[in-house]
């Protein structure tokens, strides 16, 4: 018996079903490959979160492996060389008022009592006007120290930042190799010391700065794809609906 006229029936193209079919494996296969990379990422954090809350440990001499000591707690103990200092910016920290002030991080390269070389440390946050060392005298402490802060395996250059300035001893970026090249101390460790909050000799740099601020928008990336694989069914669905002739 022949169906009424005008019933509308599914009865898809061969070209349509191979692009959505195409289309849905690729949205399918991005969707999964964010919720994989969510699960990285995840397990990334927790393991940055119980690092960054451990006991601190003395930096060894010899950093065999610097991505283990990736944002670990860590002590050295040695001799400013302040005159070899350096900055990294532009750096923004809040003042009393809430308004972000801009200023600089200052890098100053660290003679190990170990014999463990030299140690760079990100001292902290001190403003554009105190960025010449002659204007914060105070802080530029003489004789051993002991450094307590954070370990960072020091990150390359993004895609938006500009070129380094060597010869003005000013980085955007990290760049150990030219930074101790700039400072004239020959190799430095391969990673940095993100000195903590303990004050310094009249109030400058300002330590503590070490942020964890890790993106995880994985599972909002997947939903997104998955979503769209959903509407790609809906929409093939629709067009394949046809009517049979009258």
């Amino acid at each position: 018996m022949n169906a009424p006229a005008g019933r509308r029936r599914f009865r898809p193209t061969l070209g349509s079903s191979l692009a959505t079919l195409l289309a849905l494996t690729v949205l399918v296969g991005l969707g999964t490959w964010q919720m994989r990379r969510l699960d990285w990422k995840t397990a990334l954090i927790t393991r940055i979160e119980a690092r960054i809350h451990s006991a601190p440990e003395p930096l060894p001499a010899t950093v065999a492996d610097p991505a283990a000591w990736d944002y670990r707690p860590a002590t050295v103990t040695g001799t400013f060389l302040h005159d070899r200092e350096q900055v990294l910016g532009p750096r923004t920290m809040a003042g009393p008022d809430g308004l972000a002030r801009m200023g600089v991080h200052v890098l100053t390269p660290l003679q190990r009592a170990d014999g463990g070389g030299i140690v760079l440390v990100e001292r902290g946050w001190v403003p554009a006007e105190r960025q010449d060392p002659a204007s914060r005298a105070e802080g530029q402490v003489a004789g051993p120290v002991t450094v307590a802060g954070i370990a960072r395996l020091p990150q390359g250059r993004s895609w938006m930042q500009p070129d380094n300035r060597p010869g003005d001893r000013f980085w955007f970026w990290y760049d150990l190799p030219a930074m101790a090249a700039a400072a004239g101390v020959g190799a430095v460790q391969p990673v940095i010391l993100q000195a903590g909050p303990a004050p310094n000799p009249g109030g400058l740099p300002v330590g503590g700065r070490t942020v964890v601020q890790i993106k995880n928008d994985h599972l909002s990336y997947a939903l997104t794809w998955y979503g769209l694989a959903a509407t790609l069914i809906g929409v093939y669905i629709a067009f394949s609906l046809r009517r049979d002739p009258a």
